[in-house]
């Protein structure tokens, strides 16, 4: 009996997680979440006409325990082998919900810090899927455990995401597609 006692409470402190995971949440009044990105906020450059606008960002109800925010905007589907690293920010402090977005990204807050992209430089690059390709993408943001992450200033986006991982109590994410392009 204490066994089953064990495995009920166990599942029941699983369940309670996901539900508060659950409640950690964003969006965007620019985009809608699985829709297509429009050419608005295509990257002006590699075939593609746009202007580079990043969408507004809005997250709620963080985790217990956050000190600070990354986030970051992945094309998963980059024939790259490893996808593409289009903007990625962090030590964005606990207080925020929200980045306004604009021309060329965001203004952020006060210590935050706008890391490499796959293009070796800092910045938000929209996207430019190729030519009769749909490409998904994915705004990710992450409550963090640390108040800053432990990297060097022009770390690569990859070295970024590993400390990401290891120090991310919740994340919530957006996706949405582009393309194809014709």
């Amino acid at each position: 009996m204490k066994l089953l006692s064990t495995a009920v409470f166990v599942l029941a402190a699983g369940l309670g997680q996901a539900s508060l995971a659950a409640n950690f949440e964003m969006g965007s009044t620019t985009l809608k979440s699985g829709e297509a990105i429009r050419a608005e906020h295509y990257w002006n450059n590699f075939g593609c006409t746009g202007g580079n606008v990043m969408p507004d960002l809005h997250w709620k109800n963080a985790p217990a325990g956050t000190q600070s925010f990354a986030v970051t905007f992945y094309d998963k589907d980059a024939p790259t082998g490893s996808g593409f690293w289009h903007w990625v920010a962090y030590d964005i402090p606990a207080t925020t919900t929200s980045l306004a977005g604009g021309v060329n990204g965001t203004a952020l807050p006060t210590g935050a810090v706008e890391g490499n992209t796959d293009l070796g430089k800092s910045g938000f690059f929209g996207p430019c899927p190729p030519v009769g390709r749909k490409h998904n993408y994915v705004y990710t943001v992450h409550a963090l455990k640390v108040a800053k992450l432990p990297v060097d200033a022009g770390a690569s986006p990859a070295l970024v995401g590993f400390m990401l991982w290891q120090n991310t109590i919740e994340k919530t994410t957006f996706k949405v597609t582009a393309g194809p392009r014709k």
